[in-house]
């Protein structure tokens, strides 16, 4: 029987080295593999590309690498409520590829699938459209956009099994099935991890020959980003 459990994130981070490039899942903080991102802190690896759609914010998520400059290339759609991304952005500390977020996620779809390449006219008469190949579709203009390229993809789910299979919980969902199986290793980390035969193949959203390891998670703060209350 196929088992990709691995004992804690530790294990699962084995490989991980300075000057890769990861992916990480997640949309603000939801869905952020938090586990993953705090070995990522505690292992100091150095000159990273992180692909993600944004980064965090200062203290937490993503925003816990660039504190330290662990981050050498961010790839986003969404600066975001991170005031030290866009700080050093405009200093030019870090670099930023900023894309449009049907974009990153396509390019990460495309990457899962084994597509080289796809055409899109999403950014064309932009600067994200600068020294890329233009070509025309029913009258209309498009751009080439090339499928990512990365060595880990850190995703969280909600349930998993020994086997790999994951369910997504609701707005937790959005980038992190699209990374899966998008990069060299897919490392995913569950809130609930079960024996093989537990969920039901109905509601499996990505079967485990995307996924490498697996391991559970421990203590998800699951931070709000924005909180907006009623006036009592």
């Amino acid at each position: 029987m196929i088992n990709k459990k691995v004992a804690n994130v530790t294990e699962a981070c084995k490989g991980v080295a300075d000057g890769m490039t990861f992916m990480l899942g997640g949309f603000g903080l939801s869905g952020i593999p938090e586990n993953a991102i705090a070995e990522l802190v505690r292992l100091n690896v150095n000159d990273v590309t992180c692909i993600s759609n944004n980064a965090g914010v200062d203290d937490f998520g993503l925003g816990l690498l660039l504190q330290k400059k662990q981050i050498k290339k961010m790839i986003s759609s969404y600066v975001g409520e991170n005031a030290e991304f866009e700080r050093q952005m405009l200093s030019g500390e870090l670099e930023v590829e900023l894309i449009p977020q049907g974009t990153l996620a396509q390019r990460a779809r495309a990457a899962q699938s084994g597509i080289p390449a796809f055409y899109t006219p999403a950014g064309y008469g932009t600067e994200v459209a600068e020294g890329k190949e233009a070509r025309e579709f029913n009258g209309k203009m498009h751009i080439l956009e090339h499928a990512f390229e990365a060595d880990f993809a850190f995703v969280k789910a909600w349930k998993g099994d020994t086997a790999g299979n994951l369910i997504f919980k609701g707005s937790a969902r959005n980038f992190n099935p699209n990374m899966c199986g998008a990069a060299t290793i897919t490392v995913a980390e569950v809130e609930e991890l079960l024996p093989v035969g537990s969920l039901d193949p109905n509601e499996v959203h990505i079967p485990g020959i995307f996924v490498q390891r697996i391991f559970q998670g421990e203590r998800y703060e699951k931070r709000i980003e924005q909180r907006t209350v009623r006036k009592k």
